[in-house]
Formats: C-alpha cells, sequence, structure tokens
C-alpha cells in the first residue's frame, strides 16, 4: 500500500514538473510574437510612390469658359514655346484661340488638340472629326500642352515655313501674314484675324516678355520701291492721309480702293515723307 501512495506521488510530482516545463518552453515563443508584432508597427510608414509618366488630370485639361480664361491657361505655355522655338507667343495664342474656338471646339474638349493638326505620320491615338472632308483623321493627345509642342514642330520641320523665321521674333503682322502666304490656311481672311486676336486681348505683351522689348512698325519699301503702310487697330484713311500729307482721294486713288473700308494687316501703298 505505501509503494502504492509513493507511486502516486511520484506521478504527481513529475506531472506539475512537466506543466511548469512547457509553461517555460512556451514563454520565449509569446516573447518573440510580441516582437514581430512590434516590428512590424515600426515599418508601417508612408509609402511614396513614383508618380505616374502620364496623367489626363492637368491644369490645361480645365473647362475653359471664356477666351480670357483660356489665354490665362495657356499663355507660359505659348512663352516657353517662343523660347524654344521662335514662335511668338501672341501667334500661338491666336492660332489656339481661333481654332478650337476658345478651348470649346470639340477636338480640342476630346482630343486636346487646338490647332486642328492632322494625322498625317501620326502613330499615337486619334479622332475622327468633319473637316475638309468628311471624318478626317486628327491628332489626340493626352495633354493640350502636348498640342502646343506639335504646332511647334509642325513650323519649325516643314521648308515651307522657313520664310517665317527670318522675321523678327515679335513682328506678329509679319507672322500673320506669312503664314497664310505659307499655306497654313486657305481663309483670305486669316491673316486679319490672328491680328485682330492679338491686338483686342493685347497678347503681343507675352512677346515682349520673352524678348524684352516691344517691336516697332516701321514704313518700309515694297520689292517694287514703292513706299507701303501696314493698317492697324484704329487706322481710317483720313488719319493715314493725314499723317503722310496725303488726301483721301489719293490714297484711294493710289491703292484702287472705292470706299474707306480697311482692314488690319491691309498693306497701302503711300507718298514717301
Amino acid at each position: 500500500m505505501n509503494k502504492v501512495v509513493l507511486i502516486l506521488v511520484a506521478c504527481m510530482v513529475f506531472s506539475c514538473g512537466s506543466k511548469k516545463e512547457a509553461a517555460r518552453k512556451k514563454d520565449p515563443r509569446k516573447t518573440n510574437t510580441e516582437r514581430v508584432v512590434i516590428q512590424e508597427k515600426s515599418e508601417d510608414k508612408p509609402v511614396i510612390r513614383e508618380p505616374q509618366e502620364h496623367t489626363t488630370t492637368t491644369e490645361t485639361n480645365m473647362p475653359i469658359s471664356s477666351t480670357e480664361d483660356y489665354i490665362a491657361t495657356f499663355s507660359a505655355i505659348a512663352q516657353e514655346e517662343m523660347r524654344l522655338y521662335g514662335i511668338p507667343a501672341s501667334i500661338t495664342l491666336a492660332q489656339g484661340i481661333l481654332e478650337s474656338n476658345s478651348g470649346k471646339g470639340r477636338l480640342s474638349v476630346e482630343a486636346n488638340n487646338h490647332f486642328g493638326i492632322k494625322c498625317h505620320d501620326w502613330t499615337g491615338d486619334r479622332i475622327h472629326h468633319d473637316d475638309d472632308a468628311s471624318q478626317e483623321c486628327f491628332r489626340k493627345y493626352i495633354d493640350a500642352k502636348y498640342s502646343y509642342r506639335d504646332h511647334s514642330l509642325f513650323l519649325t520641320t516643314r521648308s515651307r515655313y522657313s520664310k517665317l523665321f527670318d522675321l523678327k521674333k515679335n513682328d506678329y503682322k509679319g507672322w500673320a501674314k506669312e503664314l497664310k502666304a505659307a499655306g497654313y490656311a486657305t481663309d483670305r481672311k486669316y491673316p486679319d484675324k490672328l491680328i485682330s486676336l492679338i491686338e483686342r486681348y493685347d497678347l503681343d505683351k507675352f512677346d515682349e516678355a520673352v524678348v524684352g522689348y516691344k517691336y516697332e512698325e516701321t514704313v518700309a519699301s515694297n520689292r517694287t520701291g514703292n513706299t507701303t503702310y501696314t493698317v492697324v487697330k484704329g487706322d481710317t484713311l483720313y488719319s493715314i492721309s493725314k499723317k503722310y500729307n496725303m488726301t483721301v482721294k489719293e490714297l484711294q486713288d493710289m491703292n484702287g480702293l472705292r470706299d474707306n473700308a480697311l482692314s488690319i494687316g491691309q498693306e497701302l501703298l503711300i507718298k514717301p515723307l
């Protein structure tokens, strides 16, 4: 009987020792688990993501409600293009305003194409739009600023526009006329429209800011040796005739004019001073 009691006591002691030993073995694992949790918290830092290469949410893609908004949005881009490629910012802006309807035309809204540049050898996205013919192919840009860059490349890489770059950078009247002469547009009033926009919205101030001085128009002699004058905003036959000591009739006769109508950018033969 005593032996049985001793065996039972021994078993109980061994069992308790085993539980204590098991508890001691579990403690390191508990400590390790807590350490892992702390480590995870210490690494919980904000992740810095690289910006995507292309994005369609930019200031140049925001809705434009007026021509003034258009100018405010794109004037800095036009000036940068002028610095890089020598194209007057005033001309670029006036063309953008005219051809995109101040950013509200379909091509500008749906394709960010502000200059009506067609596909030609374009390999990027496209949009089809009625123009000279039905459903012609036009270039589509992810951002309007790329339309401005393509406009610069379009003029600088085609030989027919080379004469433009013989003109002063801020001679917007000369640029408007030469664009038409080079075949940029078929509308015979295209130069007048550009000049009118430039003078209405004082777009030449952006040219002046880039080159550092205001362009001063001078009376010049044409190829035949005759002296010519380019009509500017506010001119009348009477004011021009007085300026050059002529009568209105003399001015009309010299230029074959039947009435007093003048257009901005029109060249008139005058008597030399």
